[in-house]
């Protein structure tokens, strides 16, 4: 349909709101029917059948008034006040009673004068003549009660009993003409109510078949209107998704001149866009960090100011790397470095760091906010170490591969060092060309720790703020106190030996006993210092960090560094 969706929406209301009309007439039409029977009911015959009752209990409280008078007067010596109380009682019921068949009667006729209802005249008219019969009835009981009353006083026996018989016989026309007007009555509301019931269910079934009618022309209507709606949001649907699993090369094909179609050939502009963004971050993506990218064309990192964040930074350097590549051909350089960089960089992005620089053979990298939770990059840089020393192994099995050799292969290690603490991070560069990196005291720190490592003979040094965010997950070393070359603040130094349940029992009781020796150590107690050392080589015959203290310690017992010595090695050389 070549219609706009706000015609074709509107032509959906119309139709369901007509069909609801016309729903709502019928339903108006079937329960006016109803509605007139429950007003016959409720404003005449029930109030008439109120009313008769209430003269039926006036003529049968005027019968007990007749009853007590003529015990009364069969009594030895009659009381007098008692019978004409009684005698009054007679006549103000019957007073009532005349009056509430006149109320009844001007009631029946204001029923006959309403037009707006569909009453049961004939009965009504019946009940027109049977009220008056009511009325004489009673009216001839009265009468006869008030004879025998006469008679009583002043007449013979024979005529008492005559009228006494009279009067007995005038109250049973009275009790038959009461009954048959409440038969009428009773009938009548009976009939009115069973029609209004039937007229309920029929009402009610008819609305049910009415709706059931509208209901599926509405469902046909609505189908056949919105199915040119439907179609296109399940293709603007499908290509949603189709972006959102990352293929980027769907495209809505564009069939109806409404907005869908509008908004089809605008996703279809959109997802050209992302295609091309997507191809610009993956170039970009092979020299920075694809985060950073990302963030970079999102806006959301700040391009010419810096922060103050607390980060985790790592480097790391090939062990004699130049004078190995004194044998390599330029070519063979390159794919070894190419190779080795894959693989540790790998590994830094997994654990969620980002690869700030290449520096010759070495890497250089960081954790940290927004790239990474506050409270876990210390941690995750550890982490990569460990991870980056366990696929040395892989590199050097690729070695014969690589040189075409299998015998007199370099000695392939890496030396890494980390430090946590504040540093600036932001865009730093010229007008024309910036990285995205960080600087400060911890950066210069990661790198003398790196380099430390030369003269301690160990793999993985951290200062003492990353120990400290690692907490207990990581078996760490105290090595030293050294204050590195260009700073003037000692620093203790930490070896990072693995995960605290994958080291053993021997690791962890050579690290007790070594720091055990350095604390000796640093009290110039040479010979129990001497004594833990030598226990862990006993341990750890390999262990170079020990030997290296043995080594200051003869030294120290040449020249002794005096008792104002701190214990802090002072690195001389970067």
């Amino acid at each position: 349909m070549r219609l706009p969706i706000s015609l074709k929406i509107f032509s959906i209301t119309t139709a369901l709101l007509v069909l609801m009309v016309v729903v709502t007439w019928l339903s108006v039409l079937n329960f006016r029917q109803l509605n007139n029977q429950v007003r016959a009911l409720s404003d005449w015959y029930l109030p008439l059948q109120q009313q008769v009752a209430s003269v039926e209990i006036l003529i049968r409280q005027q019968i007990v008034h007749m009853e007590r008078v003529m015990a009364g007067m069969e009594v030895a010596r009659p009381d007098p006040e008692f019978l004409a109380n009684e005698s009054n009682g007679f006549d103000m019921r019957g007073v009532n009673a005349d009056q509430i068949v006149d109320s009844s009667l001007r009631m029946l006729g204001e029923a006959e004068a309403q037009n707006d209802l569909k009453l049961d005249r004939v009965t009504l008219a019946v009940l027109g003549k049977q009220l008056p019969a009511i009325q004489t009835a009673r009216q001839h009981f009265h009468m006869t009660f008030r004879l025998f009353q006469i008679e009583a006083q002043e007449g013979t026996p024979r005529s008492q009993k005559i009228v006494r018989e009279t009067l007995l016989r005038e109250k049973d026309t009275v009790d038959i003409e009461i009954g048959k007007t409440i038969d009428i009555l009773n009938k009548l509301t009976q009939d009115t109510a069973i029609q209004a019931k039937a007229e309920e269910k029929r009402a009610t079934t008819l609305n049910w078949i009415v709706t059931a009618i509208a209901t599926a022309l509405g469902l046909i209507f609505a189908a056949f209107v919105t199915r040119s709606l439907v179609d296109p949001v399940k293709r603007l649907v499908g290509g949603t998704r189709a972006v959102e699993a990352g293929d980027l090369d769907v495209e809505i094909l564009v069939r109806t001149h409404d907005e869908l179609a509008t908004l089809a050939t605008s996703f279809n502009r959109m997802v050209g866009g992302l295609r091309e963004k997507e191809r610009i971050r993956d170039t970009f993506g092979q020299y920075v960090d694809p985060r950073i990218v990302k963030s970079l064309l999102e806006n959301r990192i700040p391009a010419d100011r810096g922060e103050r964040q607390v980060m985790t930074v790592f480097f790391s350097d090939l062990q004699d790397f130049t004078r190995m590549c004194e044998g390599l051909t330029p070519d063979a350089a390159v794919r070894f470095l190419n190779r080795y960089f894959s693989l540790m960089s790998e590994v830094i992005r997994t654990r969620q760091g980002i690869v700030d620089k290449y520096i010759g053979d070495s890497v250089m990298a960081f954790w940290g906010p927004p790239f990474t939770d506050a409270a876990d990059h210390a941690t995750l840089c550890c982490l990569a170490a460990l991870e980056q020393m366990a696929r040395m192994e892989a590199f050097r099995a690729w070695l014969p591969e690589m040189f075409g050799v299998r015998d007199n292969l370099p000695v392939v290690n890496v030396r890494m060092g980390i430090a946590s603490g504040e540093v600036t991070v932001g865009n730093i560069g010229s007008e024309t060309s910036r990285g995205y990196t960080v600087i400060g005291d911890t950066v210069n720190l990661a790198s003398r720790l790196e380099q430390a490592n030369k003269f301690y003979g160990t793999r993985i040094l951290v200062s003492e703020a990353t120990q400290n965010l690692v907490g207990d997950t990581l078996v760490f070393r105290e090595i030293d106190s050294l204050r590195v070359a260009g700073k003037l603040e000692p620093v203790r130094v930490y070896e990072l030996l693995g995960l605290a349940d994958e080291v053993g029992d021997a690791t962890r009781k050579a690290v007790e006993v070594y720091e055990a020796g350095l604390a000796r150590y640093r009290a110039q107690d040479w010979d129990a210092a001497v004594a833990a050392f030598r226990e862990c080589l006993a341990i750890e015959p390999k262990d170079q960090p020990s030997q290296v203290m043995l080594a200051r310690i003869e030294a120290f017992r040449q020249a002794s560094p005096g008792l104002e010595w701190d214990g802090v090695w002072v690195a001389v050389s970067k």
